[in-house]
């Protein structure tokens, strides 16, 4: 197997595609605060777990489809979605706009903004 394929397999499993990154095959639509990465390294196939910003190798494999397999393995022994998440995050997404223009108004409304001294501790 290898990228594309595993890739396509994935969605046919229903596999969320925010749980997983395959540099130039597959990108994360929105980052969650952890999910898996496989990118090739030279002659090294790393399957990462992103965190925050930060990579930790998890396994490394000497040939593609080995780490593909791995991959596929751990993302469909993950369990299956809420139901009802898709449509709450596609809502947000949707919204974007409209909770950026209120986190700002809350902002500009919050204690300590314009001269106001913050509340006492």
């Amino acid at each position: 197997m290898d990228r594309t394929e595993l890739t396509e397999r994935l969605r046919r499993e229903g596999v969320p595609d925010a749980l997983y990154e395959i540099p130039g095959v597959h990108g994360v639509p929105v980052q969650l605060d952890a999910y898996y990465v496989l990118r090739p390294e030279g002659d090294a196939w790393p399957v990462l777990l992103r965190q925050r910003g930060d990579d930790s190798v998890i396994a490394r494999f000497g040939t593609e489809a080995e780490a593909c397999r791995y991959l596929y393995d751990t993302l469909i022994d993950v369990p299956p979605p809420v139901p009802g998440g898709a449509e709450r995050v596609d809502r947000l997404l949707a919204d974007v706009d409209e909770i950026q223009r209120r986190a700002e108004e809350d902002f500009e409304r919050a204690p300590g903004r314009d001269g106001d001294s913050p509340p006492d501790a």
